[in-house]
């Protein structure tokens, strides 16, 4: 099966009906990141098609679980966004969102621009530092994979969101010790099971918000 095939496999699993075009950029960002970490090491992962799984689908697999009111028109903050995850995909997929990744890893920010251009997403906004020096209240959603405890996640991040602003933390297994150390000002709002075609592993979405 060839990886675009298995790309649409994928997403159909997801029940995302994705257009060509976006298709498309999904197959050209895994190319650009399989071709960039050759040299720049933006990721452990170096199989193509554990890429498409573990980068690709596991980035897409909150679609299914977030609202449309979520999405459309909101202003999205991908922090600690490393190559671009989830924050790319999601910005190919939803371009009626307006996603910013934030990173402090100056190669890593270069290899989003490069992204930016060669994809042609006028959606996207790339943000280098550090994700605490950033002005407060900037936007809707924000959201977070494999990046930092939930604690620090909210202490990093919290001012991020202006008023009734989610974080989205993007998790393995159910990580209920970190849930237990949440700041008292905060809550979880939502636990979502994620399903990640092609990997057998836990996978969650944790939805907070500041009381």
């Amino acid at each position: 099966m060839t990886l675009d095939a298995r790309l649409q496999h994928g997403l159909a699993e997801l029940g995302l009906d994705l257009p060509p075009e976006a298709v498309n950029r999904l197959l050209a960002y895994l190319a650009l990141l399989k071709k960039w970490n050759a040299i720049y090491n933006l990721t452990a992962i170096r199989d193509e098609d554990q890429m498409l799984v573990q980068h690709l689908l596991d980035s897409l697999s909150v679609l299914p679980v977030l609202e449309k009111s979520a999405l459309a028109g909101r202003r999205w903050a991908d922090v600690g966004s490393g190559a671009g995850l989830p924050g790319i995909p999601l910005a190919i997929a939803c371009p009626e969102m307006a996603m910013s990744l934030v990173e402090a890893v100056e190669k890593k920010t270069v290899f989003q621009r490069q992204a930016k251009i060669e994809l042609g997403l006028a959606n996207l906004t790339v943000v280098g530092g550090r994700v605490e020096q950033l002005s407060a209240g900037g936007f809707d959603a924000v959201i977070s994979r494999a990046f930092a405890s939930l604690a620090d996640f909210v202490g990093l991040a919290g001012h991020l969101p202006g008023p009734h602003g989610k974080l989205y933390a993007m998790k393995g297994r159910l990580p209920q010790d970190e849930i237990e150390q949440l700041p008292a000002a905060w809550r979880v709002l939502e636990n979502a099971s994620l399903h990640v075609p092609g990997l057998d592993a836990q996978r969650c979405l944790i939805v907070l918000q500041k009381d």
